[in-house]
């Protein structure tokens, strides 16, 4: 099932994507639903992997302004898991991959507060010349996870569904940032994009295998620019859920992505290419970012 967060008329909804159009269950302001119960209403309905009733008539998508499927995640955690990313942005610095990477699955948390829809636009951060798109896939955390270790099969009852992700980079923020062995942080501060929809695992290919196939895709402007393929993770989503909620717990709404894929952003094509052949992104670009199964995640870029 796919599930969408939408504003319509005025008020949120949580609705099934039926095709063309968005089937609300859930609307704020009505039954109970009170602000911010669209999105707690959307994963819980996930994770249970049950039709809800429908509230009302069925919405046209065309009619609806399509929001982050979890606009205020409790937190966001994103993942270095494709081996190929990796090995290309250390071996732009004459480094090998470290091989405790290889048993370790490691990440960063980023800023809950900057969520960004599908269609809207991201500004350019403060001083930021080289700015960036990341190609990855994000987990909604379905219910509350306490765990050691991994989770084995168990990680998919965990996850309430995957969305496109993208992980907004400002690279010379982020370089001067990590020269002094902490970040990223501003680097990363300013944009999250999530969307354009909540896809429940089942509806993915191969996904009991803890890496789910599916082809990625990243357009700036109509022109393909990365591509690359879900399954080729490292890092299984069981061992990732697992080390996420080691010594912790992870709570209904949070997000965990994947890294980037393979040649998933300009940084890595201006690596292996050249400098100058892969700009950075400016005011009036749009990026496309497509996810088999998964839908288009697009957002334009702007000025401050």
């Amino acid at each position: 099932m796919r599930f969408a967060r939408a504003e319509h008329d005025g008020r949120v909804v949580a609705a099934v994507v039926d095709g063309d159009d968005l089937v609300p269950f859930a609307i704020e302001g009505e039954s109970g639903v009170g602000p911010g119960g669209a999105q707690a209403a959307l994963i819980e309905t996930a994770v249970r992997r049950e039709a809800p009733a429908p509230v009302a008539d069925p919405i046209p998508r065309a009619e609806a302004r399509l929001l982050a499927p979890v606009g205020d995640p409790p937190s966001v955690r994103d993942f270095y898991a494709f081996e190929a990313h990796v090995a290309t942005a250390r071996g732009a610095r004459g480094l090998d991959v470290d091989p405790d990477w290889y048993e370790l699955p490691v990440f960063y948390f980023s800023n809950p507060a900057s969520i960004v829809g599908p269609g809207d636009a991201v500004s350019v951060p403060p001083g930021c010349r080289a700015m960036d798109y990341e190609l990855e896939v994000a987990a909604v955390v379905g219910r509350e996870v306490v765990g050691e270790g991994g989770l084995g099969t168990g990680w998919i009852d965990a996850v309430a569904g995957f969305c496109v992700m993208n992980d907004w980079s400002a690279r010379d923020l982020q370089i001067r940032e990590m020269a002094h062995q902490l970040g990223p942080a501003k680097g990363k501060d300013f944009a999250t994009s999530l969307g354009p929809w909540l896809v429940t695992p089942d509806e993915l290919r191969d996904v009991g295998s803890g890496r789910p196939r599916a082809a990625m895709v990243a357009r700036v402007n109509g022109q393909e620019r990365s591509r690359g393929e879900l399954s080729d993770i490292h890092h299984g989503w069981d061992a990732i859920l697992g080390h996420a909620a080691r010594g912790t717990r992870l709570r209904p709404g949070d997000v965990i992505g994947s890294g980037t894929v393979g040649t998933g952003c300009i940084l890595e094509l201006s690596i292996t290419h050249g400098p100058d052949a892969e700009p950075w992104l400016a005011p009036g670009d749009e990026v496309e970012l497509e996810v088999e199964g998964l839908g288009v995640l697009a957002n334009p870029v702007r000025e401050r």
